[in-house]
């Protein structure tokens, strides 16, 4: 773009910013150094320590919920005001897309619904509803086997023990055995760590790409192009022997999400892509939901025994859980949501369901960028009250793990692992200051959609409806059995327990416990 035309669409933003009532954002991240290279140096050396988000917190506190940053010369915006984040994801969707996050992440999952903007991203969404409609785990039976593996590996172990990698196993059993037709379990030992190595390798490398923004391409090391492959050629792998099997064969039922997909694709490399993309969102989120949960029930004893003492009025010693069961256990719902992030549909849990998970959101920041002028309802003028100019091609950050934390929406002990919060009827209507795994139109029906656009949301939605009722029941599931099976479960004697938030956290796609979960589970 020449100058004189950028000139031109900067004094037409300007006036279109006027029009709108737009102000100046009120506040603005403290700099120090030029470039803001004192920010980065800072975030850097916290992001080292596994301390990022808490580094983070008390600047955030004073500055408000709405602020600018400027840094490289670049100006964006980050909010965690829910009239905001409702605009950005819902009421104003379509004035945003994802940016450079598609180039940063295409060589790991591809082609897919992370990776797309506009029709496409429209057309794959539909595309994957049909399929996993089929294969919806309504009487939970699929989870079964996994789950007498993860315990069987819990009852090997004595002393200490670290849940957290036998949750990602366990979730990648399951989200394979749901999309490939069979967990990766099944897989011969060395292919499935190979698989399961280059997945966590790529998803790390793929988070760093994603934080250089406009430079993402500059990261491109050989062993992360490896991994990608590794990904690649054991997804294909399930690809090729789906699509060998004939129609007539019993085993053709166990590979119809595959064959479903290619039904409508046409493309192996795309129908691939597709698995991927489903599989980094099933198999990560619940496993993060599944580590905090114990992290924090660990930590508080009264809480983990009165979830004990529901599991046993609910179901007692018995090992074949329902979902009638799951859905009756009102004390288990306000764990999850109080724990983590992820939406909790009415189908799942009954009418009286929370909405989220609060306290370690999965996906604890998003990033959208403005496809042409617009603006945000909050942040701007001497009170902060004012709308803001959002110009073309500026981030916004998006941020429900500090959102989850304002004490002016959960009150003074927002920073507390408090399930009881979740009781009555106080957070009910919170809406966007407590999110559904993110929201609007890429995965929660907007308040303020037009009547064409809620018709669209209803059909997409579907999707994130089954994905998010596959992760809680198979979730609420290991967990009921893990306390049925050692009732005994504890923090290990020592252990260092600090506020939450202060601990070790790993934030790559997702947020997880960069301590693991350590428990002691004999008497």
């Amino acid at each position: 773009m020449d100058v004189a035309s950028a000139t031109t669409n900067g004094f037409t933003e300007t006036v279109f910013g006027e029009q709108h009532g737009c102000q100046p954002m009120k506040s603005k991240f403290p700099i120090q150094w030029p470039l803001g290279l004192d920010v980065l140096h800072k975030q850097w050396h916290a992001n080292a320590a596994k301390r990022l988000l808490a580094y983070q917190q008390p600047f955030l506190d004073e500055l408000g919920p709405n602020l600018e940053i400027k840094i490289m010369g670049s100006v964006g915006y980050t909010t965690y005001d829910p009239p905001n984040v409702e605009a950005v994801l819902s009421s104003r969707f379509d004035d945003y897309y994802l940016g450079t996050r598609r180039g940063a992440m295409f060589p790991f999952i591809g082609e897919g619904i992370f990776t797309q903007d506009g029709a496409a991203w429209k057309h794959s969404r539909e595309l994957l509803r049909r399929p996993f409609l089929k294969t919806h785990y309504q009487d939970l039976k699929g989870f079964l086997e996994p789950i007498d593996n993860c315990l069987a590996k819990i009852a090997s172990c004595s002393g200490v023990l670290d849940l957290q990698p036998l949750f990602f196993q366990f979730t990648l059993a399951t989200t394979t055995a749901l999309i490939f037709g069979q967990p990766v379990e099944s897989s011969e030992d060395q292919k499935q760590d190979s698989f399961a190595s280059s997945f966590d390798h790529a998803s790390w490398i793929t988070t760093l790409r994603s934080r250089l923004t406009d430079l993402y391409w500059i990261y491109n090391p050989n062993h992360y192009r490896a991994a990608c492959r590794t990904i690649k050629e054991f997804a294909d792998g399930f690809v090729r022997r789906a699509l060998s099997v004939r129609e007539e064969d019993k085993l053709s039922e166990r590979y119809a999400f595959i064959r479903d997909l290619h039904a409508e694709l046409n493309d192996t490399s795309l129908v691939r892509d597709q698995l991927v993309n489903v599989l980094l969102a099933g198999r990560d989120t619940t496993a993060c939901l599944l580590s905090w949960t114990f992290f924090l029930l660990v930590r508080h004893p009264k809480v983990l025994s009165r979830l004990q003492g529901e599991i046993k009025s609910t179901v007692g010693t018995n090992d074949d859980i329902t979902r009638t069961h799951i859905q009756k256990m009102d004390y288990l719902k306000c764990i999850l949501n109080e724990s983590t992030q992820i939406y909790i549909t009415h189908s799942t849990y009954g009418t009286n369901a929370g909405q989220a998970l609060r306290l370690y959101p999965p996906i604890p920041l998003n990033v959208r960028f403005a496809s042409k002028a617009t603006w945000l309802p909050r942040g701007g003028g001497p009170d902060g009250e004012s709308p803001v100019l959002v110009r073309k091609g500026l981030g916004i950050g998006i941020v429900p793990y500090y959102m989850h934390r304002r004490k002016d929406i959960y009150g003074e002990d927002a920073m507390d692992f408090r399930p009881e919060r979740w009781e009555g009827p106080a957070l009910a209507d919170i809406g966007y200051a407590y999110m559904p795994f993110h929201g609007g139109p890429r995965l929660c029906l907007g308040s303020k959609s037009t009547t064409r656009t809620k018709v669209l949301t209803q059909r997409m939605v579907a999707i994130n409806a089954i994905l998010e009722d596959f992760a809680l029941m198979e979730a609420s599931y290991l967990i009921i059995r893990i306390l049925q099976e050692f009732p005994f479960i504890r923090l290990p004697e020592g252990h260092p327990v600090v506020p939450t938030g202060q601990e070790k956290q790993e934030l790559t796609i997702f947020l997880k416990s960069a301590e693991g979960c350590k428990v002691v589970v004999r008497q």
